[in-house]
């Protein structure tokens, strides 16, 4: 079965228990695209405390943590962008 966003905005809430989270499934802009076959496309925008004082590599390791079980079920791509509150 395909992962869907609600399965990762699950998986993410549970995890980092952000103030503000946006899954957005881009799958339908990658029509035709080698990795479509593999799996979907995802763009995650996440506010947490858990990323106060963390390097951008550091919170991109929490949101992969987060939803490392989902990855083999079909994510092929995920962009993220993790703040932490107050960073625009």
């Amino acid at each position: 079965m395909a992962v869907t966003a609600q399965e990762i905005d699950t998986a993410l809430r549970d995890a980092l228990q952000p103030q503000s989270l946006t899954i957005t499934d881009d799958s339908d802009q990658h029509a035709g695209h080698a990795g479509a076959r593999e799996g979907r496309h995802f763009s995650v925008r996440i506010v947490s405390d858990r990323f106060t004082d963390l390097s951008h590599v550091k919170r991109h390791r929490l949101v992969y943590d987060a939803v490392q079980l989902l990855i083999p079920r079909g994510i092929h791509a995920l962009a993220i962008e993790a703040r932490a509150p107050g960073e625009s």
